[in-house]
């Protein structure tokens, strides 16, 4: 049998888990979250992305208790959180900086909020065993959460969180404090935790690639509204608007002018004494209307003489190499001064470039290959 896609959120018959509806919330005369709707579903990944002062925090902080929303509700499995003082919500939180007893070892910090419960002392061994299992930690049970690694602490913490078997976890910038490539290896053991689990995450981050990486699905968001809520592939091929391809991933913005050029298809005037670009879209524009061009710069074919037969390809010189190992990446600038890179995979060691500082050179990409913005 096929496996079946989770995407709870395509289903009419879904009921969702969390319901934001038309909530503002509001700090003195700041508006933190500004007339917010947005739908996450039971055993979801739910990712909220944007820059620092966005109201991702207060999101979360909303939803576990800790403060209230100004206007509008918030219902957590079907109930108005309104009323749900934090102590009682079915929702446990992750904090950046852990906040691990330092006193105490590693299975007395799992076992802590089972203990303020009075669940017997098999019960809680039971737990607090289960859950050392779950984040590979039962060899260090007996110690001090100073004598163990930040990516160790960083599990202890996840542990302790989901301890109580919360309906909802909360994971506020949790692989801050880690190197680059732990938070990388912790990602995927985040990913593989919530689905033994069947717990529903939220995750609070930054790091676009880390939303990208473990998320069923992430919400963008700026100044207190979110932009587009879509699957980690949609926001990177289908961003909304300038403003989500440009936060998400590398990307050429190319701006000008539209007009219709047959089916579903678009000239673009962008520079003067330049060719129109052609793009396909399924959105119309009217002749005249103002338009951005989205490409992503690994769409973007470089060569060293004119392509035959290619729909759009303009000449500029090399700028800017950046070598990153797997891929470089050219700054191409255009005769009009515009910038456009271009990225090539490096699949073979090579003694020397095929392109280099001050090279003239072609660009081309392909009619389909951006995607068209209104805004």
């Amino acid at each position: 049998m096929p496996e079946t896609i989770f995407a709870p959120w395509d289903s009419p018959e879904e009921t969702p888990l969390i319901r934001f509806q038309n909530v503002t919330k509001r700090f003195g005369d700041f508006v933190a979250i500004d007339d917010l709707t947005l739908d996450i579903f039971e055993r979801e990944f739910f990712a909220l992305l944007g820059p620092s002062g966005c109201g991702k925090t207060t999101m979360m902080r909303m939803l576990a208790g800790f403060e209230d929303p100004t206007e509008g509700t918030i219902t957590v499995a079907g109930q108005d959180m309104a009323q749900v003082p934090a102590n009682k919500r079915a929702v446990n939180m992750m904090f950046q900086s852990y906040a691990l007893f330092p006193h105490l070892s590693v299975w007395d910090n799992i076992a802590f909020g089972l203990r303020r419960e009075t669940k017997d002392k098999a019960a809680i061994s039971a737990r607090v065993d289960e859950m050392l299992r779950l984040t590979r930690l039962e060899k260090f049970a007996r110690r001090k959460p100073h004598q163990i690694s930040g990516g160790q602490r960083q599990r202890v913490a996840l542990a302790r969180s989901l301890a109580k078997a919360p309906k909802l976890l909360l994971l506020d910038e949790p692989l801050g404090a880690l190197d680059k490539k732990l938070r990388q290896e912790t990602q995927f053991e985040l990913m593989d935790i919530q689905e033994k689990t069947g717990t529903t995450f939220v995750i609070v981050t930054h790091d676009q690639e880390e939303a990208m990486t473990v998320a069923s699905r992430v919400a963008v968001m700026d100044e207190g509204r979110v932009m587009q809520v879509a699957t980690p592939e949609d926001i990177y091929e289908a961003p909304n608007s300038v403003y989500v391809a440009d936060f998400i991933g590398d990307v050429n913005i190319i701006s000008g002018t539209a007009a219709p050029d047959g089916d579903s298809r678009f000239a673009i005037t962008w520079a003067a004494d330049q060719p129109p670009i052609l793009a396909k879209s399924d959105i119309g524009f009217n002749t005249g209307q103002s338009c951005h061009l989205a490409i992503r710069p690994e769409k973007v074919a470089i060569h060293a003489e004119q392509p035959e037969g290619k729909k759009n390809a303009v000449r500029g010189k090399v700028l800017d190499i950046a070598y990153l190992g797997n891929l470089s990446t050219y700054h191409v600038e255009l005769p009009n001064g515009t910038i456009i890179k271009a990225q090539t995979a490096n699949t073979r060691r090579i003694a020397r470039r095929d392109f280099t500082w001050e090279d003239e050179v072609w660009l081309s990409w392909t009619t389909s290959a951006g995607v068209l913005l209104a805004q």
